[in-house]
């Protein structure tokens, strides 16, 4: 079965005032109709940055796809024209952004913003679109929906908006929905309730979710397969499961060594909370031929530092970019 995106050597570019910097340097990668998958890594790592690549919205006149393929159901979106770009927009592809507050219109109520989507791409007149509205509220479960759908974003909690913002991006069926950091700022039952959503919408519906999160909580919870990435680069790929009981890469290993655990936590001999020394590279530092984890690695060695790594294949389809990968 073919991939229902898949993306192939993707380089993305930003000017900045320093020079032109590769920030998302030659990614591949698929997802399958109906899949999960998360990209995990530390903020300035790329993960929202593909995203905003497969929506078409790298940043105006500094962002570009300087090459590799976006190819969505058969067509490259690298190459479409804005007009393309903007009918698959919210129609086949959908995003939930980080902060709802800043996403939603302040001046237009909810259910004006949902109608509005199904307006544009479902062609529907005003009484329909309202009645949908209605509908998907009751969906993602806001109480009394045809009391709140006249209520404007600053009337609603941190949890409703986010709800709010799940319901636009899902109103017309999209094939991919993209949660970049959908639980950012809210409190912890607030986020297991929004993971228990999108998981139980995304079985009903069959769509395809990109999680973008640094939760590995999340990603074990959520998703079937995760890419890690840093530096712009991919990390290592493969089953969630499998990575998780078997990191291959230096920087995957650190990330769930920062990650308490209950029982740990609770007893008498408790090990120390680890964490991942150093900070991520800066922009201009992206792209050089060497591994960009190598400088906060206790494992690296001369040929990390000179040569960029190459992806090595292990046991149920997980992948690893480390040459340190086979003694991990």
């Amino acid at each position: 079965m073919a991939a229902l995106l898949k993306v192939e050597n993707l380089r993305i570019e930003l000017t900045t005032r320093d020079g032109i910097a590769p920030v998302i340097d030659d990614l591949s990668l698929e997802l399958n109709a109906g899949e999960t998958l998360s990209f995990v890594g530390e903020s300035g790592c790329g993960k929202s940055m593909t995203a905003l690549a497969i929506m078409g919205l790298l940043p105006d006149k500094v962002g570009r796809v300087a090459s590799g393929t976006i190819m969505f159901d058969g067509e490259d979106l690298a190459k479409a024209s804005d007009a393309r770009l903007r009918e698959i927009r919210g129609n086949d592809i959908s995003m939930i952004f980080q902060e709802p507050m800043t996403s939603l219109n302040p001046v237009y109520t909810i259910g004006e913003q949902i109608a509005e989507v199904l307006r544009r791409h479902q062609n529907m007149d005003q009484a329909a679109a309202r009645s949908r509205a209605l509908e998907l509220l009751d969906a993602v479960r806001i109480p009394n929906p045809k009391s709140r759908v006249d209520d404007y974003p600053h009337q609603m909690s941190g949890g409703q908006r986010q709800r709010v913002m799940i319901a636009i991006a899902l109103a017309c069926e999209p094939k991919i929905l993209i949660a970049d950091e959908p639980t950012t700022a809210l409190d912890v039952t607030v986020q297991a309730q929004i993971f228990d959503l999108l998981r139980d919408l995304g079985k009903e519906t069959g769509t395809a979710i990109i999680l973008i999160t640094h939760d590995m909580g999340a990603v074990a919870e959520m998703a079937e397969r995760m890419i890690v990435m840093y530096a712009g680069r991919k990390a290592e790929e493969g089953p969630v499961d499998q990575i998780i009981e078997h990191p291959r890469h230096p920087y995957t290993k650190g990330l769930i060594s920062c990650v308490p655990h209950l029982v740990a936590q609770l007893s008498d001999d408790r090990p120390e909370l680890t964490e991942v020394r150093g900070i991520v590279p800066s922009l201009m530092d992206f792209g050089r031929d060497e591994c960009l984890f190598s400088s906060r690695c206790e494992r690296a060695d001369d040929k990390c530092r000179s040569s960029r790594p190459t992806e090595m294949k292990f046991k149920n389809d997980q992948h690893s970019a480390c040459w340190q990968a086979k003694e991990l």
